[in-house]
């Protein structure tokens, strides 16, 4: 049996007679005609009822074409696959990513999709979230890692790849550097370092203290997770973090945990629903969700 002995066949299925089938394929109607002859005799049945005025399946045919055309499926599937893999061999990929990315081994995953597909041109940005998803928008980053806050528009397509805590760190020394889990009510009089108004992370402190019945004082405003850890370091204030920031190298801080501890988005791999993503960006995206 070949090939194109099922493609005929469905070809004449599908169109209702020979002469449709034909003309789809470009061939003449006498090679539709064998192919199908040729099909049916190595079957050892009769595939069509054939008059002067129309063509239709019998009880074999229909039993055949079902399986005829998951075989020509999965053979379209293999092509699109082949022409995928193609495609991510010389492919390019900008990747963007917050800051906090849980306890997702981004590095490691960068690693591993380069010693897998070496010819993609891989790049990363990073920044915060809502920078990031400006450039989503413009189409100058294909996928973005990072929190996936509530007002998320819907236009950007999320897959969860770790979850992630908020802990309150102080300097070392400072009245709320040691001890158990620790109320947002006793930050009242504290002052605050956290990133500037519109940032996540500003939310997340704005919506703890004000469960917590006050208005936190921010004094010193910063643009990265790190130089946050900086300043608490240097004995300018207390801020809340997500854990993985906490656990980073860098100045020492006093780690405390939080009762209740104010909610953290999750860490997602982001694109846009309405910009196509290449070959190479979708093999991306699949590897950084499959390490979920």
């Amino acid at each position: 049996m070949e090939l194109r002995h099922l493609t005929y066949f469905e070809a004449v299925a599908r169109l209702g007679g020979f002469t449709r089938a034909a003309e789809s394929l470009h061939v003449a109607q006498s090679a539709v005609s064998a192919q199908v002859r040729a099909l049916e005799a190595e079957l050892g049945a009769e595939l069509f009822t054939r008059t002067t005025r129309r063509v239709a399946l019998t009880e074999a045919g229909e039993l055949f074409l079902a399986r005829c055309r998951r075989v020509l499926e999965e053979l379209d599937g293999a092509r699109r696959d082949q022409a995928d893999l193609a495609a991510v061999l010389s492919g390019r990929v900008v990747l963007a990513a917050t800051a906090v990315v849980g306890a997702f081994d981004l590095p490691g995953a960068l690693s591993r999709f380069h010693a897998r597909y070496p010819g993609v041109l891989l790049s990363l940005r990073s920044g915060l979230i809502a920078a990031l998803l400006a450039e989503l928008d413009a189409g100058t980053v294909d996928l973005v890692i990072g929190p996936v806050h509530a007002d998320l528009p819907n236009r950007f397509a999320t897959h969860r790849i770790a979850r992630e805590q908020v802990v309150l760190i102080a300097p070392p020394g400072h009245r709320l550097a040691h001890g158990g889990p620790l109320a947002v009510t006793e930050l009242r009089d504290e002052s605050f370092v956290c990133l500037p108004a519109g940032s996540g992370l500003r939310a997340i402190l704005d919506d703890a203290a004000r469960t917590a019945g006050f208005e936190p004082r921010v004094p010193f405003e910063t643009h990265t997770p790190a130089s946050i850890r900086e300043l608490v370091a240097a004995g300018l204030g207390v801020a809340l973090v997500a854990r993985t920031v906490a656990a980073s190298p860098g100045p020492a801080v006093s780690v405390r945990q939080l009762q209740p501890a104010p909610q953290h988005p999750d860490i997602a791999v982001m694109h846009h629903r309405d910009h196509r993503l290449s070959a190479a960006a979708r093999a991306c995206r699949r590897q950084l969700i499959e390490l979920e």
